[in-house]
Order: C-alpha cells, then structure tokens, then sequence
C-alpha cells in the first residue's frame, strides 16, 4: 500500500489542486458558476504540464525499452525515479545477480567435465596404443590367426575413433579460443587423413581418389580442419557402397566428397547436424553417435566456410565452400 500510494503522489496532489484548491480559488475570487470554463481550462493544463514532467523524467526509459537489446544491461530499467520503478530495478538486480551466479556455477561444472573428459580419454589411449603394437606383434608372428588379429585390430580402431571424436566434441565448447589460421596446402591435409583411415578403407574395400591441384592452398586451422575432413569421410566409408570409389576433389572454391551408398531421406538432411541425432540409417548401426555431423556444422560455421549436403540416387555429395579461404602457390 505504500509502494502504491508513493507511486501515485503526482496525481493525488494534482487531484487536490484541481478538484478542491481551485474551485475554493474561484469561488473567492468571483464566484464558481460564473467561471467553469475557465476551470476545466486550468484542469486541463495542469493535467498536460503533469503529463509532460512525467515524460520527460522518463522519456530515456522508455527510449531504452524500446531497443531490442537483451544483454545485461538492457535486461535492468534504465535510470528508474518513481518508487515503483526502483522498487522493480532492484528486484531485477537481485535477479540478474542470481542468473550470472548460476551461469557461474554451470560455466564450472562445463569446465570441470572438459577436464575429466580430457583425462579420461587420453587415460584410455595409453592401454589402446599398448594393444594395437601387440596386435601388429601377432600378425606378424601368429599368421594362422591373421583374420582374427585383423578383428581385433578393427575393433580398437573403432574405440580410438570414438575417443578422438569425443574429445573433439569436449574440445570444441572452447572452439574460439584454440583457433590458428594459417596457410596449407589442401591436398596434403586430405592425404593425412586418408592415410589416417587407410586401414578403414582397406577394411570397408573402399577406394578413395583425390582430385585436387598441388598449388591449392587453404587458409584456416590446421587441425579442426583436419577433425572436419576426418568425420567426414569415415561416415563416407562407414555408409558407402562396397567396391566404390569415395571422390574428393577441389574446384572452382569447392571441395566436395562424393560417394556411392543408400540415399538419405531429403526429412533428415537437416537433422542429421543436430546433436546425438543418428537417423534412420544411424540407428541400424550400434556405433552410430551422433557427434560428427554436430561436430562438422560447429567447426565450419566458426571457421566461416558454408557447405551442403546432398543425397539422392544412392549418392551423397558433402561440398564446403572455400572460395573465401583459397589461394595459389606462387610461381
């Protein structure tokens, strides 16, 4: 109640004024009856000058509250007189310490789970390391049980993909904050993540052919760039057409990979960059996460190259757009 009534003083002193001060002041001075105009004149007026100091005590307000600004700043009233609007500015200065304190507190535990995701993974990638040098001990050695070793070996494979691609993943929440541009030549990076995968290929009986000129150099980082062409030509092996050629090739500002395999569905195109989503062909498959695509859409938006994918036909064309990030080597 008094909150109310020190918001509405302006206007109960304008009532006592109008409705009691001047009648009596007229009344005095020559009679009521003869000068009602004039009073609803004055009543007028000073209604208008009321209206008006209002305004302009609060004309910044309003001007703030019309901008479409949703930081903190624009969040809190801007410069509030009236009790009611300082009685409501510290309400929300309550309020936004308590989501900056919250933010806070996720920030760290987002922070923490980077930490031990990282720890994890690189504990796992010791014992891995360990297994795949016994395993190419035992080929070696063991060739009666060559096929098995081979298994063996496909298998630890698939775990130190899912390792890589979650630290990625973990990674990439500071995605910004690690980038390095800097000038490389295209085809080489292909070729190292090729010659990453070749043992992928070998197993899937995929065959990849490069079509990129030597002198065609990239400007971006080195290493996401690397995660990117990675994730994309595993799931081109892992869902291309047995005995078929993976095509990556540069031109005109466009590097495309092109492989043969069952179409995607044109209704999750879209969706397949969204997080954790598999899709129809994801979900015939246990060691589908979910992860890459996201991946992929996160790094090239932050690295500012556009890109599309296709399907129709039993063909898939992932193509990134490069022309901004190009240039020649120098003659």
């Amino acid at each position: 109640m008094k909150l109310f009534l020190k918001d509405h003083l302006s206007f109960i002193i304008l009532y006592m004024i109008s409705i009691i001060g001047l009648p009596f002041f007229i009344e005095q001075l020559d009679g009521f009856e003869n000068h009602y105009n004039y009073f609803i004149f004055l009543t007028t007026i000073l209604m208008i000058i009321l209206l008006a100091v209002r305004y302009l005590r609060r004309k910044k307000m309003y001007t703030h509250l019309r901008e479409k600004n949703l930081n903190q700043a624009g969040f809190l009233v801007y410069r509030p007189h009236s009790p009611i609007e300082k009685a409501y500015a510290n309400q929300l200065k309550d309020f936004s310490s308590l989501l900056l304190e919250e933010q806070d507190k996720y920030q760290a535990f987002l922070d923490e789970q980077q930490v031990l995701i990282s720890h994890t993974v690189h504990q796992m990638k010791t014992p891995i390391s360990v297994m795949q040098l016994l395993i190419q001990s035992n080929q070696m050695n063991d060739i009666k049980s060559l096929g098995e070793w081979q298994k063996v070996k496909a298998e630890c494979d698939k775990i130190n993909f899912s390792l890589n691609q979650l630290l990625s993943y973990s990674r990439s929440t500071k995605l910004l904050s690690d980038l390095k541009i800097e000038a490389m030549p295209l085809k080489k990076i292909v070729q190292e993540v090729i010659n990453d995968l070749k043992d992928y290929f070998i197993e899937e009986e995929l065959f990849p052919r490069v079509k990129i000129a030597e002198d065609v150099i990239l400007y971006s980082d080195r290493k996401w760039m690397k995660v990117v062409i990675y994730q994309l030509l595993s799931n081109a092996i892992k869902y291309g057409e047995k005995h078929s050629t993976i095509h990556i090739q540069y031109e005109n500002g466009q590097l495309t990979i092109h492989n043969r395999g069952e179409t995607i569905p044109e209704s999750e195109i879209n969706r397949l960059f969204d997080l954790f989503y598999t899709g129809s062909k994801g979900r015939k498959r246990s060691e589908a996460t979910g992860i890459g695509l996201y991946l992929v859409k996160k790094i090239l938006t932050t690295l500012n190259h556009s890109f599309e994918l296709k399907s129709q036909h039993h063909e898939t064309i992932f193509t990134i757009n490069l022309s901004k990030s190009i240039g020649t080597v120098a003659n």
